[in-house]
């Protein structure tokens, strides 16, 4: 016998925007569009529709949550305005400590990727192995091949995870390298 075809289930709007909210809720990773679309059954535009209804909704009510498109995905997340105070009632500090050695790495390796230690070493005139070791153990940056050079170093970018830890949808929105400029004038 064949089973019979389970028709699509038909949501109204608002059913659509609490599924992707709930989904978005519990995912603990940013969830794309399309992931949200297969497990909903649902169109990438409807999916793409209820998000920004979701987003509408969280602003026109001054929500403390916001939805962010970070690394790809979707991830509900408190006000950056709100960050202050929220820290004080948890009594935490960030949660990912680096050194400053391991920070400036971090910052050439975002800025400059794909990058070999050696040219690290060339732009912060000091050596960077334990840095390097430091940020690929807290998996903010990633082994991206090796150079066509002498002796074939291994370059080094950043990670998804690096991504996420400072919440940017993409490396287009790294601050530029003037804005750092102008603080130091």
């Amino acid at each position: 016998m064949d089973e019979a075809v389970q028709p699509k289930l038909t949501r109204s709007p608002a059913e659509l925007v609490a599924l992707v909210e709930a989904l978005i809720f519990v995912a603990e990773e940013p969830v794309s569009a399309k992931l949200l679309g297969e497990v909903l059954d649902e169109d990438k535009g409807a999916i793409k529709a209820a998000v920004e209804q979701l987003t509408a909704e969280y602003e026109e009510r001054g929500s403390g949550l916001q939805v962010r498109e970070v690394a790809g995905g979707y991830q509900l997340a408190t006000r950056t305005e709100l960050h202050e105070d929220i820290r004080a009632f948890l009594k935490t500090r960030p949660s990912a400590k680096l050194s400053i050695a391991s920070l400036e790495t971090l910052a050439v390796i975002a800025y400059k990727q794909p990058v070999t230690v050696p040219e690290i070493l060339e732009i912060r005139g000091t050596q960077s192995t334990s840095a390097i070791k430091t940020l690929l153990d807290k998996r903010l940056i990633v082994a991206k091949g090796r150079k066509e050079t002498v002796g074939r170093p291994m370059m080094y970018g950043t990670s998804k995870d690096f991504l996420l830890q400072f919440g940017l949808k993409d490396l287009s929105e790294l601050p530029s390298i003037e804005d750092f400029e102008d603080l130091v004038q």
